[in-house]
């Protein structure tokens, strides 16, 4: 039996950097610590019996088993024969594959877009407009002193997140945790979040607009009516004035405000919100990102093409415009005739009207599991599991990068994501009639020190 430690869990935005995994002579996964039970579960079920580990192409409407050639060879003429092929996905693997992905998606004339598309794409425009005050995790935990949740579950969604980050946490001038912060939530449900709060504040449904303008409203002191979403102008004023009162305040907001009325409107107010609170304390704002490297999706495509998701080459240069060149508008007018699906369910997760017209064109599906958008797959490649059976980077919800640690090896013949895109390039670039330059081996970066992970931490 050895014990990896300073394993960082591939599950959600909050990255986890302290996990410690047992494994036994046979290298089987045998017991997690420190774990979340959806972190747990990642683990413990990487090496399930049932876990699929040879490609598969449609032939007669039915997905067989064939060669690793094969599915690259198919892959490759799908997408080079295709005039508009989307590559989605790209939010539950490392940076490294996502750069791959980018080279790949100019060389086919695609549109590369990632998941931002359905959760924080509307905050990544409303920081276009007017800027975000933001801080990394480290700071929220040594010195905040009001947390206020808007829109966010992170009880259900990020487990971890209050203990580790947020609310629980000792910092440096928190010594007490829970002691010395008061935890504000906004919802239109009463969440499990919601229920341990030292303030509630339900407002009505799509009208988080303007319950923030009342807000600002209030910290000027000027007169409110008797309520505003719903909310007494009570309820208002003493909101306004605990973050007023507050040393170092911090908002977290997630997809009840990104995903509702206002969209990327709520954000920018939000924002300006942060801004105004700004005149009299400390306060910061910070997106709950959902998959555990969104952000790295968005970083790496900022520094490939200098625009964060929905970047079409069709072309032969990247053109950004969210609501014209994003994978659900795209997919909405039935514009694509190709798909590679890499990191993310589509299938499971859009209007069903959008996963027909997957269905309907050929599409290669890139996952370690089975999933629903494998299943309509015309070619399917399983993959070695990021942060378990591969090493690599990503980034935090606060857009700090990590370095993922490789756990135990893949099942014989699974190869990682970037391989796979890597060799479905060169596959095409061969179709192309293009020179396709010569493999040079890559030196396998050295596993994180002990050291590493108190660096890590410390962020």
């Amino acid at each position: 039996m050895r014990t990896v430690t300073d394993v960082v869990c591939p599950f959600c935005g909050t990255l986890c950097d302290d996990l410690e995994v047992d494994i036994d002579d046979a290298e089987k996964i045998c017991e997690t610590r420190n774990a979340c039970i959806i972190g747990d579960n990642k683990f413990m079920t990487a090496q399930a019996p049932d876990r699929h580990l040879h490609p598969r192409i449609r032939r007669g409407g039915e997905l067989v088993e064939c060669t690793m050639d094969e599915a690259i060879n198919k892959s490759a003429e799908i997408l080079v024969n295709a005039k508009h092929p989307l590559l989605y996905g790209w939010s539950s693997t490392h940076c490294e594959a996502q750069e791959a992905g980018m080279a790949l998606a100019e060389g086919v004339g695609g549109t590369m877009d990632n998941t931002s598309v359905c959760c924080h794409g509307p905050s990544v425009l409303a920081i276009q407009t007017v800027g975000i005050p933001s801080c990394t995790l480290g700071e929220i935990i040594n010195r905040a002193d009001t947390v206020l949740y808007w829109g966010c579950n992170p009880v259900n969604a990020h487990p971890r997140h209050m203990s580790r980050y947020s609310l629980y946490k000792r910092g440096f001038f928190t010594e007490r945790g829970k002691s010395d912060r008061t935890e504000i939530v906004v919802d239109v449900r009463k969440t499990e979040t919601a229920k341990n709060a030292d303030i509630f504040i339900q407002p009505e449904q799509g009208r988080d607009y303007e319950l923030m303008n009342a807000l600002r409203v209030a910290l000027r002191g000027e007169p409110l009516p008797e309520s505003v979403a719903g909310i007494s102008r009570a309820d208002i004023e003493k909101v306004a004035q605990t973050m007023k009162d507050s040393r170092f305040g911090i908002i977290f907001f997630g997809m009840g405000l990104t995903m509702t009325r206002g969209k990327h409107r709520n954000i920018d107010i939000a924002i300006s919100l942060t801004q105004d609170l700004n005149t009299y304390t400390k306060f910061l704002i910070m997106a709950m990102r959902g998959h555990y490297n969104v952000a790295g999706a968005d970083q790496v495509s900022q520094w490939e093409c200098g625009f964060p998701y929905a970047v079409d080459f069709a072309r032969g240069f990247p053109r950004y415009n969210p609501g014209e060149t994003s994978a659900t508008d795209i997919l909405a007018r039935k514009e694509a005739d190709a798909a590679l699906i890499i990191a993310a369910d589509p299938g499971a997760h859009f209007p069903i009207d959008m996963v027909r017209t997957l269905a309907s064109i050929p599409m290669i599906a890139i996952d370690p599991h089975v999933t629903p958008t494998t299943e309509i797959a015309s070619v399917y490649i399983p993959s070695a599991i990021v942060g378990i059976e591969e090493a690599g980077s990503a980034y935090r919800m606060d857009n700090v990068p990590i370095r993922m640690r490789k756990v135990v090896e893949p099942p014989e013949g699974v190869l990682t994501d970037k391989e796979i895109i890597d060799r479905i390039h060169r596959r095409v670039m061969e179709l192309q009639g293009l020179e396709v330059p010569e493999v040079t081996a890559v030196k396998e970066p050295a596993e994180a020190s002990a050291f590493d992970g108190i660096l890590q931490r410390s962020t």
